[in-house]
Parts: structure tokens; C-alpha cells; sequence
């Protein structure tokens, strides 16, 4: 049995002002996916394809968790999240 970890991610768009929460265990074709306008219809009306922050867990379980909470939080909570490690607000999709 192969167990395999997962992620949650935080995508916005060029002015910074939409924020999507999502959760993968393949970060790097998801984020493709959301570039090439094949993501979620979310992140294509919004034109959201810049990665801000991500996350790695053990267990997809655990990731889904974490995105729960989040949605969960206000928005000044997650920007503050997002500046913990991306204080720039650069895109780091070619980073992951």
C-alpha cells in the first residue's frame, strides 16, 4: 500500500485582491492545471494562477483538514499566513 502526502495552497491572481485555498497530492500538475485554465472554473473566472503559499502533510487526510480550517479563517488571517513565507507576495510555482 503506497500512502501518499498532500498539500493545500493558496493561488491568487495579478492584483493580489482573490484568494483560493485548494488541496492536491500532486502540487506541481495542479498548479500547471490552474495555469492552463484547467483548475477549477474558480480559479479561471478569477484568473487565479499565482501561487502564494503551500503547504506539505503526510497524509491527504491531514491536508484536507488544513484546508477546512482556512476556508475557515478571515481573510486578514490567511494574508498574514501568506507573508510568513512569501513576504513579497511572489508567485513560487517555480519554486515547488
Amino acid at each position: 500500500m503506497i500512502i501518499k502526502g498532500g498539500y493545500i495552497y493558496i493561488l491568487s491572481n495579478k492584483h493580489r485582491n482573490v484568494l483560493y485555498i485548494g488541496v492536491t497530492n500532486d502540487i506541481d500538475n495542479r498548479i500547471f492545471e490552474h495555469k492552463t485554465g484547467e483548475g477549477s472554473v474558480f480559479t479561471k473566472k478569477y484568473n487565479c494562477t499565482d501561487l502564494l503559499y503551500y503547504e506539505f502533510f503526510d497524509s491527504i487526510e491531514e491536508a484536507i483538514e488544513r484546508e477546512k480550517q482556512l476556508k475557515k479563517w478571515k481573510r486578514s488571517w490567511k494574508e498574514e499566513l501568506i507573508k510568513t513565507m512569501n513576504p513579497e507576495l511572489n508567485d513560487l510555482s517555480d519554486l515547488t
